[in-house]
């Protein structure tokens, strides 16, 4: 832990999930899918295109995640001129729910949960959602979705709905996220004063950021767990 980060004593820890905590794994499954159709070289590009396309669905009116990820498949199907099939669709909504946490997630998680309050809100659905939260190995206080909050990060209704069901303050959370755009921005804005980026690929260098960078082993070392 660098010298001049402080010791922090939240009255509660917030998680996104996936990508986070959870191992996303849509770039591995979606390429798995059109490989054949595509080809081999394709398959890669399609995958980003589908990324793409699920970060714009994010951003419109609130619509189910099942629901949402059909019109990003589907979008990406179109723009690929492929034909769509529910049937890739749902072998994407079964994945989901297989992936496990990231190698350095457990352990660490183990010690804060036995310590302090944790808390996820995640771009998820009800449905669905307890068959990751359940491979983290702990029990969290609360596991909001955006199915409850009506709203995806990084719409700011996500986290004023996350405050509201904590009766708690934005400076009361200890935020912690790998993706600056859908968590570390909104919250900043929001007054979330302290926060931890766990880098795990998803987003460039933004200049100007002042996110405290680290391990999720290195976010427990500075609250004491």
């Amino acid at each position: 832990m660098p010298d001049s980060l402080a010791p922090l004593s939240p009255k509660y820890i917030s998680f996104d999930m996936l990508g986070t905590l959870i191992k996303l794994e849509w770039r591995e499954t979606s390429q798995r899918l059109v490989r054949d159709v595509v080809g081999e070289e394709a398959a890669p590009r399609f995958a980003h295109d589908f990324s793409i396309f699920r970060d714009a669905e994010v951003m419109g009116d609130y619509k189910i995640y099942p629901q949402l990820v059909r019109d990003s498949w589907q979008r990406t199907c179109n723009t690929w001129k492929i034909q769509f099939k529910q049937s890739d669709v749902d072998t994407l909504m079964d994945a989901l729910g297989t992936w496990g946490p990231h190698a350095d997630v457990v352990e660490p998680l183990q010690r804060l949960a036995a310590k302090y309050p944790l808390v996820i809100y995640t771009n998820h659905c009800d449905a669905l959602v307890m068959r990751n939260v359940e491979k983290l190995g702990v029990d969290f206080h609360r596991v909001f979705t955006a199915e409850q909050g009506q709203a995806y990060k990084p719409n700011y209704a996500a986290f004023h709905y996350m405050f509201d069901q904590l009766d708690a303050q934005p400076q009361d959370l200890l935020h912690v996220s790998a993706h600056l755009w859908f968590d570390w921005l909104p919250g900043q804005q929001l007054g979330i004063t302290n926060q931890a980026y766990i880098d795990r690929g998803f987003d460039p260098d933004i200049v100007g950021v002042n996110a405290w960078v680290d391990t999720l082993a290195g976010v427990a070392d500075r609250v004491g767990a």
